[in-house]
């Protein structure tokens, strides 16, 4: 059987993001999202999460970008560079930021089960470690495995540099998996989104869903509406968000879905838990 969980990344950047995710999951194949403790419209993303209980929220975990929920009025690093600079010269706590954040959205009512983090950072192994550790201290089991699965086809043209990066990432993979595995950690089968994050159409998603390989499948996603919020916000991912918005709510991936035999799933089924 192919399963595969839709989850958009960066729920609560900005209220146009948030609408975006929501008519994802209203009228397209998105069933999950992670949500940004510290972002500028969280309040928005828990409102809209209440009224569509149905969409899977987990904690979109962040160390790059945006104010420290533990130290208010705090900047977080700038980059991922810095992010790693600062954790090494202690600092930058990772488990206790994130712990804060994790807390953040449980005081708002929402009950994740899945985590990830912006920017992939816990590919570093101090920031693997605390989430390892903030999945059993709250019992949220689900963590993202950044590894996509090979890019072929209509999904090519993808740039050089981002194929690079992703093969080289590859080099976190075995002691990612053995800190999960001794943590009772879960996580998907596959992994995609990285390589096509920002460069893909309806075409492209469609034929990604039909080479989907056997087992479980987490596709990361980033929609959005342009609104001039986001136009505003500090982001590289900007008209692309429209574009994939487009692509995960097109007749073209729901045919592709059906006629590949693919059920979509989120966490909280996964899980066992019922909506709501």
């Amino acid at each position: 059987m192919r399963r595969l969980v839709v989850n958009a990344d960066d729920f609560g950047f900005t209220h146009d993001v948030n609408e975006g995710i929501v008519e994802a999951h209203q009228r397209g194949i998105l069933t999950a999202t992670t949500v940004m403790a510290n972002g500028a419209a969280f309040q928005h993303a828990v409102e809209l999460a209440r009224r569509n209980p149905a969409l899977d929220v987990g904690c979109h975990l962040v160390l790059v970008g945006g104010q420290s929920l533990l130290r208010p009025g705090e900047d977080l690093p700038g980059s991922v560079t810095k992010m790693m600079a600062a954790i090494t010269a202690r600092l930058l706590q990772p488990y206790a930021e994130l712990r804060a954040q994790i807390a953040h959205i449980l005081d708002s009512g929402l009950t994740p089960l899945h985590m990830d983090t912006h920017k992939h950072t816990h590919l570093f192994p101090p920031v693997l470690d605390a989430v390892a550790r903030l999945s059993n201290e709250f019992g949220i089991p689900w963590i993202r495995r950044p590894f996509d699965f090979p890019v072929t086809g209509k999904q090519g043209g993808i740039p050089w540099l981002v194929r690079t990066t992703s093969r080289g990432i590859q080099f976190a993979r075995k002691r990612f998996e053995l800190v999960l595995a001794q943590n009772g950690c879960q996580t998907t089968d596959h992994f995609a989104g990285f390589q096509l994050t920002g460069r893909y159409h309806s075409a492209q998603l469609a034929e990604l869903i039909r080479h989907l390989p056997d087992g479980l499948t987490e596709f990361m996603c980033h929609p959005g509406k342009l609104g001039g919020e986001l136009r505003d916000a500090p982001t590289r991912l900007k008209e692309s968000r429209a574009l994939e918005l487009e692509a995960l709510t097109s007749p073209l991936v729901s045919r592709a879905v059906e006629e590949a035999g693919v059920r979509l799933v989120s966490y909280r089924e996964l899980s066992g838990q019922r909506a709501g």
